[in-house]
């Protein structure tokens, strides 16, 4: 016989192991073409071929028979394939014993139940019935005397039927030698039955409901059969027959079992309103569980408490139910407002506030929680910003307002801002600012500086918290998944419109916070609209530039953390723009407090001459000017993002002109100082080559400059100025980047050199008037005449005081500053030659002797001041000189030479300042 067909396969059985008579079904591969191509099915070697109904070739279903094989394959066997194999194998149980109350699908055998009368050692009383060996493990009598256990345990049984019964004595006569592995399997039996018999109407339909159906099936048939026979109806028919027996049947079983099943109906039903009592449980208590769970604040408690009546009781129909979930839901809606109003309480902590939020969402309540939360604490950061500025503002005035500004400021206002800003930037205070301060400074904060670091610190304490607070709410981190699904299509849809009142919500807070400082800082730059809600500080003097500096170092910090909160550039715009105008204030205030500084250096001059003809002024103006300059460093400095402080042509101009100021405060300085009354000096401070009793011996220790020196000094530093000092704050104004150098330059330059002629001129007045008028009542004294005069004999009187007058101006500049000697000294030559230039020329005639007299004079103070001769001076004597007859003899020539060695031999000694002078200028 040829097969067409592979043979059968089995792949799969469901269920895979039971007792007899457990319906299955079996799958696989070619397991036939219909009901009539299987002709053989085996499992666990029983033939189960008259159970079995074939669904398709892949599928037959079939209970199973009494197999003496605990395990087995399925095989199964057509016509078209033949004998098939097996992949899987079944599982055969054996059954429990059925207990004469318990439920059975199938008939029981009660061949094996007796009465406990004849035998009490061979059963159990039938309507007690109960498993021999309860703990399920191999029982091991002991030898244990039974005597003893009586007295061991006096009335009571080994019987676990009994109400006396001893689990001890149960173990000691039936379990002396089992091990404790053994024990514990024991316990989980007994666990495993008493949920079997919890169980065993239920398991009882499942198991028989087929059972049931087949017996339904067959009634139905051979009702239907008598119905067509029509003998249903005849009086002592078999049906009739049938019936009467069932009915005593059931009336004999209701009367010996009456009792019994009466008593087990009343323990199902008070069992089964235990179970329901215990199962509703939950729900009957949970208002008062939601109450006591809110007082303690487990509010993760009661959510999940929630859920679960919500799943359970949220569509039931039944009142009772009802009514208790409506007081669930009541009691959940005061739960939202409570967790609503904790919410929008401010201060909290972000923490709580994402703890709250979460709860609201997993409690789905209406609205949006977690946007009411950011606006509550929008509200909350302005109000904030706003009571610090009046209650600085009420501290100002006096009133009880803050209760000490400067106790917050040296509490935590700025060891606080600086801390946590460290965190983010590694900056250092400008030493200029700080250097020599001590650690009262922070007591002498001024309140507008007190409340710029009290507020920036308001701001970081409280702004991070919003941006993240913002953070999470756009990523969904604070709702739960549940809550995060049911509204994200809300929140992606208003996801734009909330950016944008974000946005706004940040700009409002930097906005009020630059404003706040405006209105204490630059109050000019706040507009008239808002000096009322900005504004308010009542105050007079404007803050010092090192004060600014500490501001600006502070909004830098501010700028800096949150930056790094990666806050966008645009919303913190307005920062660098305060920054930057603050800078700029910073600058204009601390060059108008140098200039006011530089108004008091003539107040400092103490007419000290050093070695060089100085005093102390320049070097303290020029260390004025540095000393501002480098405590402008860290403000003219640009951070990054940050635009130059002489970005704009009008802050040029004006910081141009400021220093322009500075510059002829101090030149106007240097004049007050020329025409200042005469002072007391100490003479030992001088040059020593002044104090030298060798050139100046009657210069006592103790004497008053004069006005003359004063100018003299006043000149040498003019000198020094132009040279080195003006020159030196030019390059310190260009290392700073400062705008307009050349013109402040040549500006200053300009009005020193102005300042230093005139000063020269009314010098040279005072000491070249006095000589040259003595010369013309000098020359005629005692009523000389060129035309009668008696032979020369040597220098008169008159010229050898006017060089000794020269001598004591050359003593004067020499005593103050070298450098102005042959400038001094070459004016004085001037005008004295000039004078007698003049004088030579008006006279009408000479005679022999006049003239050689007259030349003498003049070859003598020409010859003495040679080395001081300009060209206007040389100019002058060569007028004299071509103004006098010539000589024509050689003894008068002789005379003349002879004349002037003797001059020059008695005036050795006075004449030596011009030859030192001399040997000097060569030098040079």
């Amino acid at each position: 016989m040829s097969r067409s067909r592979q043979p059968p396969l089995v792949t799969g059985i469901s269920p895979n192991e039971g007792i007899s008579w457990t319906k299955v079904t079996i799958r696989g591969e070619n397991l036939g073409t219909g009901p009539t191509d299987l002709i053989g099915l085996t499992i666990c070697g029983h033939n189960c071929l008259l159970t079995a109904e074939w669904m398709s070739a892949s599928k037959i279903v079939c209970r199973v028979g009494q197999a003496k094989n605990d395990k087995g394959d399925i095989i199964v066997t057509t016509k078209s394939g033949g004998k098939g194999t097996s992949t899987v194998s079944f599982k055969l149980l054996k059954p429990e014993k059925i207990g004469i109350l318990d439920q059975s699908a199938v008939w029981v055998d009660e061949m094996n139940y007796y009465d406990m009368r004849t035998d009490r050692n061979k059963g159990i009383p039938p309507l007690s019935l109960r498993p021999a060996n309860p703990l399920g493990i191999e029982i091991e009598k002991s030898k244990f005397p039974q005597k003893e256990l009586e007295k061991l345990f006096p009335g009571m049984s080994a019987d676990f039927t009994s109400e006396n019964f001893s689990a001890a004595w149960y173990l000691i006569e039936n379990h002396s030698t089992t091990s404790f592995e053994q024990l514990k399997m024991a316990v989980t039996n007994l666990k495993r039955q008493a949920n079997k018999k919890s169980e065993s109407s239920l398991a009882c339909v499942k198991g028989g409901l087929s059972t049931f159906f087949e017996a339904q099936d067959a009634l139905s048939a051979i009702h239907q059969k008598l119905e067509a026979d029509g003998t249903e109806k005849v009086e002592g028919s078999m049906t009739q027959k049938l019936e009467n027996v069932l009915n005593r049947a059931s009336n004999t079983a209701d009367t010996l079992f009456q009792e019994v099943l009466g008593r087990k109906d009343k323990a199902d039903s008070t069992r089964n309103a235990l179970n329901v009592l215990q199962r509703f449980k939950f729900l009957f208590n949970l208002p008062l569980n939601i109450e006591r769970n809110i007082q303690k604040g487990d509010y993760d408690v009661v959510i999940n408490d929630y859920e679960k009546a919500k799943s359970l009781f949220g569509k039931t129909e039944v009142q009772v139910f009802k009514k208790y979930y409506a007081e669930v839901e009541t009691r959940i809606e005061a739960l939202r407002e409570l967790l609503l109003d904790k919410l929008l309480e401010t201060p909290s902590t972000l923490h709580d506030q994402k703890r709250y939020i979460r709860y609201l969402s997993d409690l789905h309540a209406p609205g949006d929680p977690a946007w009411q939360c950011i606006g509550a604490q929008h509200r909350w950061i302005l109000q904030l910003m706003h009571s610090c500025k009046e209650g600085y503002i009420q501290d100002l005035k006096g009133t009880a307002g803050l209760h000490s500004p400067m106790v917050d400021l040296d509490n935590d206002v700025r060891p606080s801002v600086l801390g946590h800003l460290s965190q983010t930037a590694s900056l250092k205070r400008g030493s200029s600012f700080q250097s020599g301060r001590d650690d009262t400074w922070r007591y002498k904060s001024p309140h507008r500086v007190a409340f710029v670091e009290k507020l920036t610190k308001l701001v970081l304490s409280q702004l991070p918290n919003f941006w993240k607070l913002w953070i999470s709410y756009v990523n969904g981190s604070l709702f739960s998944e549940t809550a995060e699904k049911s509204g994200q299509i809300e929140r992606s849809k208003n996801v734009r419109q909330r950016q944008n009142d974000f946005k706004k919500m940040i700009q409002e807070v930097m906005h009020c916070l630059v404003k706040l400082v405006r209105g204490a800082l630059l109050p000019l730059s706040v507009p008239e609209g808002g000096v009322k809600q900005y504004g308010g500080w009542d105050v007079k003097s404007e803050l010092s530039g090192q004060w600014l500096t500490h501001v600006i170092q502070t909004i830098r910090l501010t700028y800096e953390s949150l930056t790094a909160l990666e806050i966008p550039n645009d919303m913190l715009q307005t920062i660098q723009d305060l920054i930057l105008d603050l800078r700029v204030r910073c600058v204009m205030v601390t060059l108008q407090h140098t200039a006011e500084e530089i108004k008091r250096l003539a107040e400092k001059e103490d007419w000290i001459v050093d070695n060089e003809g100085l005093t102390s002024l320049p070097y303290q103006f020029e260390q004025c000017i540095v000393h501002s300059l480098q405590s402008l460093k860290g403000v003219l400095d640009c951070k990054p993002g940050e635009a130059s402080v002489f970005q704009q042509p009008k802050t040029q101009e004006e910081v141009c002109q400021l220093s322009i100021n500075i510059m002829q405060i101090f030149i106007y300085c240097l004049e007050q100082l020329s025409t200042k009354p005469d002072a007391d000096v100490d003479t030992t401070h001088l040059s020593v080559d002044v104090s030298s009793p060798d050139l100046f011996g009657s210069i006592h220790e103790d004497f008053s400059l004069t006005s003359e020196q004063q100018l003299l000094i006043v000149l040498s530093n003019c000198c020094y100025l132009q040279r080195h000092t003006f020159l030196n704050i030019a390059e310190h104004f260009e290392k700073y980047n400062f705008q307009g150098i050349e013109k402040i330059t040549q500006v200053s330059m300009a009005s020193l050199k102005e300042l230093d002629q005139r000063l020269f001129e009314n010098y040279i007045e005072l000491k070249a008037d006095p000589i040259v008028g003595s010369l013309e009542p000098g020359i005629y004294a005692g009523y000389f005449d060129w035309k009668d005069c008696l032979p020369p004999t040597g220098v008169r009187n008159y010229l050898k005081e006017a060089l000794v007058n020269i001598i004591a101006v050359h003593a004067e500049v020499f005593t103050i500053s070298k450098e102005l000697v042959p400038r001094v000294l070459s004016k004085v030559v001037e005008a004295v030659s000039e004078e007698l230039s003049r004088l030579m020329q008006c006279v009408s005639s000479f005679s022999k002797n006049g003239a050689l007299q007259a030349r003498l004079e003049v070859c003598a103070l020409r010859d003495t001041v040679a080395v001081h001769l300009t060209p206007e001076s040389r100019s002058s004597f060569k007028q004299a000189v071509e103004a006098l007859p010539q000589l024509s003899s050689a003894a008068d020539k002789k005379l003349l030479e002879e004349l002037l060695n003797k001059f020059r031999s008695s005036m050795h000694l006075q004449l030596t300042c011009f030859q030192a002078a001399s040997s000097t200028m060569m030098k040079t």
